[in-house]
Formats: structure tokens, C-alpha cells, sequence
């Protein structure tokens, strides 16, 4: 079960699992972050115990953490008297404390694998998903406002915002490529990346820029899992997963490629995100198992990081076989399922929700200053 930060943090079958995991090549980074995790130490545990090696945020995730919460009472009172009333500000302040706090925890680990790990990530305004020019702005804004260098700025994966991401990355500035879902879109957002690194090469500029691309998994599931026969539900998600890191194993095979890298380039890793099963029937370690694959990245909620056990590191993990997820798309396809139209839609909606939670986040903010000043003229 989920600590929170506030119970017992777990051993044991996790920490079994996830050493299994990365003796697999892959990293393991935490989808969670409040101030209660930092408090109690939970964190700390997870990065020594169970080899967390990164961590990651969003809008509905900040959101949970601050709404309502007392935790943040002493910081937002804090930068009230200093002067900051903007609550967009205020959220991006109170984050940057929490995620400064997660940076350092991380840090060693960043440097000791000379920046190919170890890092946190915060998120432009999701409102901003398809203005290129002011996502670039707000996430050189961030980049200042952060005060450690293990940072990605996550940006959404929609056509703008791979517009941003290319600006950013030939600036020098780390990028988290979140929202994607397709094998296209991830090819789109790899095709940005070199463009960058070739940008950068040619004004003899280093090519050790950081980026990932998180690519979301269980989201297909959920949606294509009603219209499914049973013997189908529970596979699109990792179909497309395949498609992509296929297509990651032919770039890094690619000419291209291979000269980049002996100049320094390092890969934009995939990231799988999403990888809580939705589906009550399913373990929850159902997308951990079957997505490992070396060289990649998986994000998993806290409570999916407890609940692994010795199983979950022992799946079949991912093939890298175009040919074979292609067919096994197909075949979903067949059932009258428009898998392009879905991959599109599942990218509008997730900016959409995030932009709906940030909102919510931001106005909650707004109350709490309205309520603040009121009490100061009381």
C-alpha cells in the first residue's frame, strides 16, 4: 500500500524486484512527490533501498500533494510575506522547495552517472501545450528559477511543443517530453532531438544535452479495453510500447545516429509512463513486468513501486519486433478500433486533464491568498 510518506515504506519483495529490474538495464524513477514523502524520509528510503533513480511530477500530481494539504502552510505564508501574491508563482515557488529538497537526494546519483540519470522533472503551465514560443519562454523561466542542475523541464509532446523542445535542447536546456502515446509521435519527438544535437554540432556546441520521451502506456488500455473481446483487453497499451522501442533500437542502429554519439550525443531515453494498471482484474505489477527493456526509464506511482513483488521482475519484457507489435495492433484494429484516431485523441485528452487539474490547482491557490489577505485586514 501506498505510505505517502506517513507509514512504513516498504522492503523486502520490492527492493527485490527493482534491484532485478535495473540488473536488467533499466532505470526505475518515482511518479510522486509531496512534502510529507521528503519529511518522513520515505523518499530517501526509496532512492537508498529501492534504487530510485529519478523522479517526476504533474499538474494532478502537485495538485494532490498542495490542495488542502497543511503541509504547505508555513511556505505559502512564507512567500505571502515577501510579497508574492500570483498563485500561478506560488505553486511554481512551493514546487521548486519540494523538488530542490528530491534534486538533492538525486544528485549523487546524477553525477556519478555522469548525467545519464538522476534527475527530477516539473512542468510548463499544460494551458501553454500548443503555444510553442510561450512553452519555450516559461521553461527557460523555470530553468533560471531552478537552483540545481539535475532538472528537466517536461513539455508536451503535441506539434508545438516539439517546436519548444527543439529551441530548448539546442539551447542546452534538459527536456522531459511528456503526453506522448504513439509510435509516430515518438519518432516525431526522436526526429526533434537529433535536429537539435545536429543544430548544436554545427557551432561546435557539447551534444551532452539530457532529454526523455515518456511514452504512455496504460492509458491505451483503458480506452480500448471496453470495445475489446477478453482475450484482447490489456494488450494495445504494450503493442504500441513495442512499436516504440523498436523504433528507439533502430534509431540508435541508424548511421545517423552512431555518428552523433561518437561526438558525445547521448540517447533521449524512452521513459514508460502510465504504468499503474488500471483494470481491477489485472496485478498491479501487470505493465512493470512486460515493460522492461534495457536503456529505458520506467515511472511508477508510489503505491505501484510498494506492491512489487518477486514476479514483477521476471516478465517477458519488450521485443523489440516492429513487424510482430504491428501485427498484434492490427489485430485490435480488425474490431473496428481507429488506433491512429485513439493515439490523437488519448494526447488531446491527457493535455486537456492536465490543463483541468493545473486549473483547479492554480484557483485553490488563488483562495488560499484571498483568504490570507483577508485575514490580514481582519
Amino acid at each position: 500500500m501506498a505510505t505517502n510518506g506517513k507509514a512504513h515504506f516498504g522492503s523486502g519483495p520490492a527492493a527485490d524486484a527493482t534491484r532485478r529490474i535495473r540488473e536488467a538495464g533499466q532505470s526505475v524513477w518515482l511518479d510522486s512527490i509531496n512534502r510529507a514523502m521528503l519529511r518522513s524520509g520515505a523518499l530517501a528510503h526509496y532512492v537508498r533501498e529501492l534504487g530510485v533513480t529519478g523522479l517526476t511530477s504533474n499538474p494532478t500530481i502537485l495538485g494532490r500533494a498542495m490542495a488542502g494539504s497543511a503541509e504547505y502552510d508555513a511556505s505559502l505564508q512564507a512567500h505571502l510575506d515577501e510579497g508574492q501574491t500570483d498563485p500561478q508563482d506560488l505553486v511554481y515557488a512551493v514546487a521548486l522547495e519540494d523538488l530542490t529538497e528530491a534534486a538533492a537526494l538525486l544528485r549523487p546519483i546524477w553525477e556519478a552517472s555522469g548525467g545519464d540519470d538522476g534527475y527530477v522533472s516539473v512542468e510548463v503551465p499544460p494551458g501553454l501545450a500548443y503555444d510553442a514560443a510561450r512553452t519555450a519562454a516559461f521553461a527557460r523561466r523555470l530553468r533560471d528559477m531552478a537552483s540545481f542542475p539535475n532538472l528537466l523541464v517536461k513539455i508536451p509532446g503535441t506539434l508545438p511543443g516539439l517546436t519548444a523542445m527543439e529551441e530548448l535542447l539546442n539551447a542546452g536546456i534538459g527536456v522531459n517530453v511528456t503526453l506522448l502515446f504513439s509510435d509516430a509521435q515518438y519518432v516525431q519527438t526522436a526526429e526533434a532531438y537529433i535536429r537539435a544535437l545536429d543544430q548544436r554540432r554545427s557551432r561546435g556546441a557539447t551534444l551532452t544535452v539530457p532529454s526523455v520521451a515518456s511514452v504512455f502506456v496504460s492509458r491505451w488500455d483503458a480506452a480500448a479495453d471496453p470495445g475489446l473481446p477478453a482475450h484482447l483487453q490489456g494488450t494495445l497499451g504494450l503493442a504500441m510500447a513495442a512499436k516504440v522501442y523498436a523504433s528507439f533500437q533502430a534509431l540508435l542502429a541508424s548511421p545517423r545516429w552512431r555518428e552523433l554519439a561518437a561526438r558525445g550525443a547521448r540517447p533521449q531515453r524512452v521513459l514508460w509512463a502510465s504504468t499503474s494498471s488500471k483494470d481491477p482484474r489485472s496485478p498491479s505489477g501487470y505493465y512493470v513486468n512486460q515493460l522492461l527493456a534495457p536503456g529505458t526509464i520506467d515511472t511508477m506511482p508510489e503505491k505501484t513501486l510498494l506492491a512489487l513483488g518477486p514476479s514483477d521482475a521476471w516478465g517477458p519484457g519488450l521485443n523489440a519486433d516492429f513487424a510482430a507489435a504491428e501485427r498484434a495492433v492490427a489485430t485490435i484494429a480488425g474490431k473496428g478500433l481507429d488506433v491512429r484516431a485513439l493515439g490523437q485523441s488519448l494526447q488531446q485528452q491527457g493535455a486537456s486533464r492536465f490543463s483541468a487539474d493545473w486549473d483547479a490547482l492554480v484557483e485553490a491557490m488563488a483562495a488560499r491568498v484571498e483568504a490570507a489577505n483577508l485575514a490580514m485586514r481582519c
